[in-house]
């Protein structure tokens, strides 16, 4: 069989250095739990010095205010359109759990939306990460919740939606998270490297924690999975990748911090049953996008009532949320560059 050659090794590199000084952060990280994350402060858990470098040059997560000082949310005056209606608004949600749990979770947020907006807020849960982008680019959605990968490929593929807001990550009281790689506690697998043949699972190719930062990091480091991993398997959730690895059917997966550590506080996992071998640095988050085609006014209601959403209302992403703050392109553009240069393609536009 002929091997294909890995698309980084078409970049000059000066390139792959600064992009990746950071993703070759091999650490262990034994366990980790919410009551240790929250001792260390923000930007603390850097496991090697390329860390700090990459976050202004490559990912660069900013902002932790609720309202940031660019946004511009007043309602336009003496047209009428301050008391312009809302019709019936529909939201995507990526999966990232069992459908009965996040409806669980969406329920809350919900009735506030509707309350606040006073009109009726319909969420749908996609089956995979796919649809909510294809629902995106075929206008048949009002709003979605989606990863920065899934943003940044609906936005490829044609899709006319612009960010409106991010969740804030309660351990870190800042609006990003890290990609992490776990495997259970008893493997002999301390480093990246010691991956190599075998069995891992990915979530998804339109995840940023659990495919794109990972797979960086493997390439930097010169692996291949679907050449060098005895099993890669795509898993389609976080909560899937966790089952898969815990029922034994995989010996590591890609998944984020956030995540893992709610299923933790939630009494899904044990920190004593696994270990973390590899973490990020800080990475934009996942976010809300919302279609173009409704009127500004519109956009910056419920712009406002996202952030002015009560602590407490759970992130339906599956994390551990503070509530909302303003994003914008720019947040995302490093990602965008990460992805080109990685040659990564949005699969809806093939």
């Amino acid at each position: 069989m002929q091997q294909r050659n890995h698309p980084l090794s078409k970049l000059p590199a000066l390139i792959l250095a600064v992009i990746f000084a950071f993703l070759n952060a091999s650490c262990s990280i034994t366990p980790i739990t919410p009551e240790d994350y929250l001792k260390s402060k923000p930007g603390s858990r850097e496991q090697e010095a390329g860390a700090k470098e990459i976050i202004s040059v490559i990912l660069e997560p900013e902002g932790s205010n609720k309202i940031s000082g660019s946004d511009n949310l007043a309602i336009s005056p003496g047209n009428g359109s301050s008391n312009e209606n809302i019709k019936p608004l529909t939201i995507g949600v990526i999966p990232t759990q069992s459908f009965k749990e996040q409806q669980q979770m969406i329920q809350p947020l919900d009735e506030y939306l509707e309350k606040n907006l006073e009109t009726e807020v319909n969420f749908q849960v996609a089956s995979d990460y796919k649809q909510v982008v294809k629902w995106l680019v075929d206008g048949k959605i009002d709003m979605a919740y989606v990863t920065a990968v899934s943003y940044l490929e609906a936005l490829e593929a044609g899709a006319d939606i612009e960010p409106l807001v991010a969740p804030i990550n309660k351990f870190t009281g800042r609006p990003w998270y890290r990609a992490a790689i776990i495997v259970e506690a008893n493997s002999n697998i301390q480093t990246l490297q010691q991956l190599r043949g075998k069995r891992f699972g990915f979530v998804n190719k339109y995840s940023t924690s659990g495919y794109l930062v990972p797979f960086a990091a493997f390439a930097k480091l010169g692996i291949n999975p679907e050449q060098e991993f005895k099993q890669t398997a795509y898993l389609g959730t976080h909560s899937k990748a966790l089952a898969a690895l815990e029922n034994g059917d995989v010996d590591a997966v890609a998944t984020n911090i956030s995540y893992y550590l709610k299923q933790q506080k939630m009494g899904k996992l044990k920190a004593e049953d696994f270990r973390v071998i590899w973490e990020s640095p800080p990475i934009p988050p996942s976010l809300i996008v919302v279609s173009q085609k409704l009127s500004t006014d519109i956009r910056k209601k419920i712009k406002i009532s996202f952030l002015n959403a009560p602590e407490g209302i759970e992130d339906i992403y599956g994390g551990e949320s503070a509530g909302y703050t303003s994003v914008g392109n720019a947040q995302y553009t490093r990602i965008k560059a990460l992805r080109a240069n990685l040659e990564l393609k949005a699969e809806v536009a093939q």
